[in-house]
């Protein structure tokens, strides 16, 4: 009997230290963050990017309780801020805001100094965002339609701007180029902040961006609006038509903002990460900030967000191999 109890003593023992250490991880994970947590946008502050990561920023401070920092690093397409994602501590203190540009890169550039799909992991889509159009106030035309005639009867001599090679305004306006069987020359900027500043300025003619930046200066008439490169109108500008609606059919170009982790971030992180964001960006209060914005919102599983950047990758290599994309 001694012997008999010894040994079940010895079993008990051994069952509670096993359930303890399995338990380990996941009491480590429950304390997270324990730590502040920074954002990497890798554009400069004020563009689309920059403005769905502070959307987000406040809730996640309030939520999580520890501070959230933006980091802004823009560069090379957002190649640098992206690679700093990417080679950063899988603890679940960094992650990164992305849009469009992060799918196409990956056909863009034969050599990326991370690895997509073996560097990162998605963590939650935030938002989708059909593509404004702005010309000049002073440019000869004053029509999407009016536009494309002078483009064609004057080859070259309209100047497009896009927040960088490769960006989804780039990549809009190459798709639209291709379509319409014009010439317009690309300039592309650190960022879009300063392609707008360009436009209003009279440096270019035509820039595709987000809505979020292009409404404001519309309304105000610093530009003029010519057109949503989506299937429905704007609810923030209603009386500026789609592309579709003026006859050029099948031409639709989004952007959509998402964010990412370090691959090898704990599952539970990117997962409690995931649903924060989703809760911040379904609420009452940001949708109606995303209205303005011309967003449509969110809110995605990783999962869901990882098929759809790999969905997102083959739509825009297409794009970029039928229209000729080439980096400067």
């Amino acid at each position: 009997m001694p012997h008999a109890a010894l040994s079940r003593r010895r079993f008990s023992l051994a069952t509670a230290a096993a359930a303890a250490s399995l338990a380990a991880p996941s009491f480590a994970q429950s304390a997270w963050p324990n730590k502040p947590i920074r954002i990497v946008v890798p554009y400069t502050p004020g563009g689309f990017t920059d403005q769905m990561a502070r959307l987000v920023q406040a809730g996640l401070q309030t939520r999580l309780g520890q501070p959230v920092v933006i980091d802004n690093k823009p560069g090379a397409n957002s190649l640098i801020g992206v690679d700093a994602v990417a080679k950063a501590a899988p603890d679940g203190t960094t992650f990164g805001v992305v849009i469009a540009a992060y799918a196409a890169n990956t056909t863009l550039y034969p050599k990326l100094p991370y690895d997509p799909r073996k560097d990162l992991v998605g963590v939650s889509l935030m938002g989708v965002s059909p593509l404004l159009a702005a010309v000049n106030n002073d440019a000869p035309f004053k029509t999407a339609r009016e536009l494309i005639d002078y483009a064609r009867k004057h080859p070259g001599k309209v100047s497009f701007g896009s927040s960088g090679n490769g960006s989804a305004a780039h990549l809009t306006t190459e798709l639209w180029k291709s379509l319409t069987q014009t010439y317009m020359i690309h300039i592309p900027y650190r960022g879009a902040v300063p392609a707008l500043t360009d436009l209003m300025g009279g440096q270019i003619q035509l820039f595709f961006d987000a809505p979020t930046g292009l409404i404001n200066q519309g309304k105000a008439g610093k530009v003029r609006l010519i057109g949503v490169a989506g299937d429905k109108r704007l609810p923030a500008v209603p009386d500026v038509p789609t592309f579709i609606e003026q006859g050029f059919t099948g031409f639709t170009g989004s952007t959509w903002a998402g964010m990412l982790a370090p691959a090898g971030t704990p599952r539970e992180i990117v997962k409690r990460m995931s649903e924060e964001v989703a809760r911040i960006i379904k609420s009452d209060e940001t949708r109606t900030k995303l209205d303005a914005m011309g967003t449509f919102p969110a809110g995605s599983t990783p999962e869901e967000f990882d098929a759809f950047i790999a969905s997102e990758t083959t739509k825009w290599g297409k794009v970029i191999r039928t229209a000729g994309v080439k980096l400067d």
